[in-house]
């Protein structure tokens, strides 16, 4: 491994030439093994995803425009990914680590990422992207610290901690995913996780200091309400964007979702309940773990403070308080002041509906009524190699269709540098989840009933949260605004994973005629090539 290990450094400082990466941004460089190993998060064991040995994986702290280099071993016995969360990837959509983008990692054989921060500050997580093997682990978090002298609004904090929150089956993912190849539905999941333990997990504290807590939900369907006992929350930062600093004794955190929180431990010091229940469920899942003061003089006491179970106006009042901070900076001094999202036409609308049902006899679903089939050859490499025949671009239509589902590899063509809306229509009843790599895009509106060109008077045009993952609730309907400022392959899809896997999402091509660097970097000089581009050869450095 140390030999590979120099061969990257010296491969990726060559590449950072290439890409004009400036000798101020530093390198980070990560060496992950990944693994099988016996996890018992449920108390029965399970074969989970280990990297390093760890469940969960490790956290990646980083500052804006940091370069990771993070070389991963497959020990797996079948292909594996990573992704990356929200992490923008620019100009890099090669490296986003699905398999629209990325070949797979062959069992035995390592691949060294090559990312870059690249403007973004913020709480994100990293995932397995192939065979269903989000539900057996392999995730942590992320997190972009902004650099040095670039305002942060609130005070440094006296700790910084991730917390990582999700459903959990019993199951081992190859049950699990047998049971969506044939065509079935998942069951309903058997408990809730708080950093791989479904009790026990301690958050400590010590009093009258205020502490940072990033929580993801890195699970598989549900919708989760976060809480600690006795103590508030005050939000601060959502997948990248600094926000009204909105106070809250309990949070809605959907799947694929992530939030910053400022706690101040300026209770009576003993043990309180961390509580993490389901939402929108016919059966209520809940854990618990311990809010820890330093000078505790006892442990849990009372009932477990009870949260939101079903109520919907609730969840999307909370939604809607959620807003961008305008005088925080981002990763760069604010910009607010030259462009802002309301002030800008739209170029184009873009309505998605989401579908469920069955083809052939087994269970599928859909968006615009296309539900996705996986190419023998990731997109990105097939355009990249000029490849006819992997999939159509405009293979998904912009507008609903209101026909039976079918399967087919869903691509839609936008133009580079172009404005567009996009509506997401539910209407099923449940709450959904969507997220778009590549992108930051503002959530402008969220309702009941259906979408009209009327519900643009509803939209907020000001100050509107930007971020990477939006819930959409029953029988209702969200939009966003989104600059197209990143070519590229990105993923867009369902965070509810089984619908993920059984084809509710797409690939959003983001095209421009343009060959120049500025646009867009070359395929990595270390990438896999797999499928129908199996043998070439990529560029030479």
């Amino acid at each position: 491994m140390a030999g590979s290990a120099s061969f990257a450094a010296a491969l990726f400082i060559g590449l950072s030439l290439l890409f004009a990466v400036t000798a101020e941004d530093p390198y980070r460089f990560f060496e992950w093994n990944i693994t099988y190993g016996d996890i018992y998060p449920l108390g029965v064991r399970q074969q989970g995803i280990l990297i390093n040995g760890a469940f969960p994986g490790p956290d990646i702290h980083s500052v804006t425009n940091d370069n990771l280099i993070i070389n991963v071993y497959n020990s797996l016995d079948e292909p594996f990914l990573l992704s990356w969360n929200g992490i923008q990837q620019r100009r890099n959509s090669f490296v986003d680590g699905v398999y629209g983008t990325t070949c797979p990692i062959p069992p035995g054989k390592n691949y060294t990422y090559i990312l870059q921060m690249k403007d973004q500050i913020g709480s994100f997580y990293y995932f397995p992207s192939l065979g269903f093997h989000k539900a057996a682990g392999g995730f942590g978090g992320i997190r972009i610290l902004s650099r040095p002298r670039i305002p942060v609004p609130f005070p440094d904090p006296a700790g910084d901690t991730t917390v990582l929150i999700g459903d959990w089956y019993k199951a081992n993912h190859t049950d699990l995913r047998a049971q969506l190849d044939n065509g079935k539905k998942l069951p309903l999941p058997d408990g809730i996780l708080i950093n791989g333990r479904s009790s026990g997990a301690t958050l400590n504290v010590e009093q009258g200091k205020t502490y940072r807590f990033r929580i993801s939900n890195v699970g598989l369907q549900d919708s989760l309400n976060f809480r600690i006992q006795d103590h508030k929350m005050k939000v601060v930062e959502v997948e990248g964007t600094h926000t009204l600093q909105t106070t809250f004794s309990s949070l809605d955190v959907h799947v694929g979702q992530s939030y910053s929180v400022l706690v101040t431990a300026d209770q009576t010091p003993r043990d309180y309940y961390v509580v993490v229940s389901s939402r929108f469920t016919s059966n209520v899942l809940t854990t618990t773990g311990i809010f820890r003061y330093s000078n505790s003089a006892g442990g849990v006491s009372g009932p477990i403070p009870g949260g939101p179970t079903i109520q919907i106006d609730w969840s999307l009042n909370q939604a809607r308080a959620i807003r961008t901070n305008l005088s925080a900076s981002g990763p760069r001094p604010n910009p607010q002041g030259s462009y802002h999202y309301g002030m800008i036409n739209t170029t184009r609308t873009i309505r998605l509906a989401s579908s469920a049902g069955q083809v052939d006899g087994k269970q599928r679903y859909a968006v615009n009524s296309v539900s996705f089939k996986p190419a023998d050859t990731p997109l990105k490499i097939a355009d990249y190699f000029k490849i006819d025949g992997v999939y159509r671009s405009g293979s998904i239509q912009y507008q609903p269709t209101g026909g039976g589902i079918y399967l087919d590899t869903s691509v839609m063509q936008v133009d580079y540098r172009t404005f567009v809306e996009i509506i997401f229509e539910n209407s099923e009843d449940i709450v959904q989840s969507w997220h778009l790599d590549g992108y930051s895009f503002w959530v402008v509106g969220m309702d009941g009933g259906q979408w009209s060109p009327d519900s643009r008077n509803e939209y907020n045009l000001r100050d509107a949260v930007a971020r990477c993952t939006v819930q959409v609730y029953p029988s209702s309907w969200t939009a966003i605004l989104i600059a197209l400022d990143n070519v590229g392959m990105w993923n867009l899809r369902s965070e509810f994973w089984a619908r993920q896997y059984l084809g509710q999402q797409l690939y959003l091509r983001v095209y421009t005629p343009s060959t120049s660097l500025r646009d867009e970097y070359p395929i990595p000089k270390n990438a896999l090539l797999c499928g129908r581009a199996s043998g070439r050869s990529t560029r030479p450095l």
